[in-house]
C-alpha cells in the first residue's frame, strides 16, 4: 500500500507541496504503529532497493532515487531522540526541506511541527484490536 501512495503522490506533486519546497510526509504515532514499516514500503515503491532501517541513532539516512525525473533524494528522519528542532536544524534540516527535488519522510514528526513546511502532509498511525491491524489518518 504505502509504494503504491508513494507512486500516486509522485505524480502530482504541486497538489501537496509548495512550489519551492520538498514534499514532506510527517508521520506520528506510537511505539509500534507501523511508521518505519510505512517508509519502507514507501522508499520501495520509489524503486530502492536498499534495506531500509529506522535511523533512531543516526537521524537521517539519504538515498538516491532514480526513477523520477523530478527528484533526486529521499530523506528517512527519526525525531524519536530529539528534544528540539534545533538538533536537526545543525545537521542542515532546512535545506532538506527547501530542496523541491527532496522527498522527505520524518517519524516522530510532531516533536519537530514548528519547523516543518505548512504543506507538509501529516499521517497519524494507530493501533487497531487486532495485533497487526493498523489505521492511517492523512491530513493535507
Amino acid at each position: 500500500m504505502a509504494g503504491i501512495l508513494a507512486k500516486k503522490f509522485l505524480r502530482a506533486p504541486e497538489r501537496f507541496r509548495a512550489p519551492k519546497n520538498a514534499l514532506v510526509f510527517a508521520l506520528r504515532g506510537d511505539l509500534g504503529s507501523g511508521k518505519t514499516v510505512f517508509v519502507q514500503g514507501f522508499l520501495k515503491g520509489l524503486g530502492i532497493r536498499k534495506k531500509i532501517t529506522s535511523p533512531t541513532f543516526v537521524l537521517i539516512k539519504n538515498y538516491l532515487i532514480t526513477q523520477l525525473p523530478n527528484y533526486q533524494n529521499v530523506y528517512h528522519i527519526d525525531c524519536y531522540r530529539i528534544r528540539k528542532p534545533g538538533e536537526l536544524l545543525k545537521l542542515g534540516l532546512e535545506n532538506i526541506l527547501k530542496n523541491p527535488q527532496n522527498v522527505v519522510l520524518i517519524e516522530w514528526a510532531e516533536k519537530i511541527r514548528k519547523v516543518l513546511p505548512k504543506k507538509a502532509i501529516w499521517l497519524k498511525f494507530k493501533h487497531r484490536e487486532k495485533e497487526n491491524q493498523r489505521e492511517i489518518i492523512a491530513t493535507l
